[in-house]
């Protein structure tokens, strides 16, 4: 995937929905070392702890896996409490996903996105590479949480930094609700490092 640009990611697709399965089994083997006491623990997101997080993470499943199968409605991506058996809650959603991503077809697809900017509706690789690189940044603030390491191949991070660079800026990052905080300014760092600092995160969280 060397000098691959961002339009050559999203022309093949099955590469994209490999790489974001990559990112969500990632965020799965994190998950599954969480305990009940993990739960109250401050995240990157700013203002969620970790049970916030994982409520999130898992209702985006659900949500793309509809828009997958065009279903345009806002109430499936409100998140629910988590069950007692979280673990198992997470693993069941993101299987869930990887198996509607699987589908024949899919990628010819429209996906409508009723949480961003009052609902668009996007085609399917682009609506994949955002669900990408969610689990790319949402497994590191998992995994800096929980005081765990997490590693990404270089295929993952060079197409994970592809969609950072997509991601628009300026005001729109700081409305109430903008999926990612300002651009952090990262003077060096690894490619991960400049993926989250794309996306509003420090990368020495919580300092």
């Amino acid at each position: 995937m060397n000098s691959l640009t961002y339009d050559a990611l999203l022309a093949d697709g099955p590469a994209l929905i490999a790489l974001d399965e990559r990112a969500v089994r990632t965020s799965i083997d994190l998950v599954s070392r969480l305990t009940a006491a993990d739960l109250d623990a401050p995240t990157p997101c700013a203002g969620w702890n970790l049970r916030d997080l994982l409520e999130h993470l898992i209702i985006q499943h659900y949500g793309f896996a509809a828009a997958s199968r065009g279903v345009d409605t806002l109430a499936l991506w409100k998140p629910s409490p988590l069950s007692p058996d979280p673990i198992a809650e997470y693993r069941a959603a993101a299987t869930h996903v990887l198996s509607a991503f699987a589908l024949d077809g899919v990628l010819e697809r429209d996906f409508p996105l009723p949480e961003i900017r009052a609902g668009i509706v996007i085609p399917a690789p682009f609506a994949i590479s955002f669900h990408f690189v969610d689990y790319v940044v949402h497994s590191w603030d998992m995994a800096r949480t929980l005081g765990l390491p997490v590693e990404f191949d270089d295929e993952v991070i060079e197409a994970a930094l592809l969609v950072a660079q997509a991601v628009p800026g300026g005001d729109i990052r700081t409305q109430p609700g903008a999926a990612f905080a300002p651009e952090v300014i990262l003077p060096d760092g690894s490619g991960l490092d400049r993926v989250l600092a794309l996306l509003g995160r420090s990368p020495s969280w919580p300092h």
